[in-house]
């Protein structure tokens, strides 16, 4: 439905379509060097952030990561997907929560939470690239990891002043192959009263545990948070396959926020990172008369599902291949059929949901975003209401590590107008 945005299809790329991406003819060719094995991964992309405990470090110590990579590289374990290089940081984790049960024991809690986490992001980075189990599980070592990060983290949660609840959601607008519970965590800043509240929208690769600061933010501020994963990832229920699944989690996922009365229903904001910002434009659409925002950071809405985009996507800055992933979770049993038929079946645009109106919709990136491409965040500014946003020139995928210092302004200002 509708014409085509023209932000992305004007100039030459050198590719032979005519197209120019913004992010350059340069950078959209190239191939970066962290995709050539697990010390490249390291040494290149990974090291750095690790130091600083950054995504996707964040709750972890480089102390845990470092030995983990060495033995990676030295056993020259490079394919991600494989038992073997799980393994190597499950053992790890588990000696971190045995020396969590321990500071427990002693009464030591902030100690065990902090030692949970470290032992929670270990089984993060284990769990990399991807998980799901829609329809079935996609990797049961990774699957394992990720039930044990769970268990951990709700032993973590458990300590904290707002500790989290684990709960599962009657999914009572479930049609076809949807699954029948949406599981959540939920906080909110006491047992007593009503809430103004994000839901935050996770991405392909982080999910309900990885979120401990922007849930501690949110707190912080006097908001309650419902943290939930978007279709074709992890736990999530909704048939991956269905484009219109999402709108029927989320039509569930509000119906229960009304009737739990915790939540100011007149003040629900939601927060969608990386592909959950995709969702994060969808629902600001389809269901724009329940929220009072929606923030799309890394977004894309359709250009990231082209085919020539696709065809240059593995080599940017995901850190493993990237449209094994992206294929799987949206329902695609072969790469190739993803490509070629992904952008009619799921864009926002040829579904003609961005020609709607909409609630107040931010959006956040990196005008050189490798995964998502700065077009697709253009280009909704053609259609449907107004929109605001904050492009970072230059920064790659998701505006890092420029981006909250805008979101949560944002965030404040939308909960104080209503």
């Amino acid at each position: 439905m509708g014409s085509k945005a023209g932000t992305a299809t004007t100039g030459s790329s050198g590719s032979g379509s005519g197209r120019h991406w913004i992010m350059g003819t340069e950078a959209f060719e190239a191939r970066m060097p962290h995709h050539d094995g697990i010390k490249a991964v390291w040494e290149t992309k990974w090291r750095f952030p690790c130091s600083k405990t950054v995504y996707p470090f964040h709750d972890g110590a480089y102390e845990d990561f470092e030995p983990i990579f060495n033995h990676l590289i030295q056993n020259d374990i490079n394919d991600a997907t494989s038992a073997e290089y799980t393994a190597a940081f499950v053992t790890v984790a588990a000696a971190l929560e045995a020396q969590g049960d321990k500071a427990l024991e002693t009464n030591n809690p902030k100690a065990a939470s902090a030692l949970y986490l470290r032992a929670c992001a270990v089984l993060r980075i284990a769990r990399f690239p991807y998980i799901t189990a829609y329809p079935t599980i996609n990797n049961q070592p990774k699957w394992d990891a990720y039930e044990a990060q769970k268990r951990i983290y709700l032993k973590a949660g458990a300590t904290w002043d707002r500790p989290v609840e684990d709960i599962a959601v009657p999914h009572v607008h479930a049609a076809g192959g949807d699954r029948d519970k949406i599981p959540v965590y939920v906080r909110t800043p006491s047992d007593q009263g009503k809430y103004p509240t994000v839901i935050l929208m996770t991405g392909l690769d982080g999910y309900r545990p990885d979120n401990t600061v922007r849930c501690d933010e949110f707190l912080a501020r006097g908001w309650g948070v419902v943290v939930v994963e978007i279709p074709g990832t992890a736990d999530c229920p909704a048939d991956s396959a269905d484009p219109a699944a999402p709108d029927r989690l989320w039509s569930s996922l509000l119906d229960w926020m009304k009737d739990d009365g915790r939540f100011e229903m007149e003040r629900v904001l939601v927060w969608g990172l990386s592909c959950g910002g995709y969702y994060a434009i969808r629902i600001a659409h389809t269901h724009k008369d329940r929220l009072v925002g929606s923030v799309a950071q890394g977004a894309g809405c359709h250009y990231f599902y082209d085919k020539e985009w696709l065809e240059k996507a593995d080599g940017h800055e995901y850190p493993f291949e990237l449209l094994p992933a992206m294929a799987m979770k949206h329902g695609f049993t072969s790469i190739e059929d993803y490509k070629e038929n992904a952008q009619k079946k799921f864009s926002l645009l040829e579904t003609g949901i961005i020609h709607q109106p909409s609630t107040r919709l931010l959006l956040i990136n990196g005008t050189h975003d490798g995964l998502m491409p700065i077009e697709d965040s253009m280009m909704l500014f053609e259609y449907g209401s107004p929109k605001e946003a904050r492009f970072f020139t230059g920064a790659l995928h998701m505006g890092y590590p420029m981006a909250n210092a805008s979101v949560y302004p944002w965030m404040e200002s939308v909960m104080k107008s209503k």
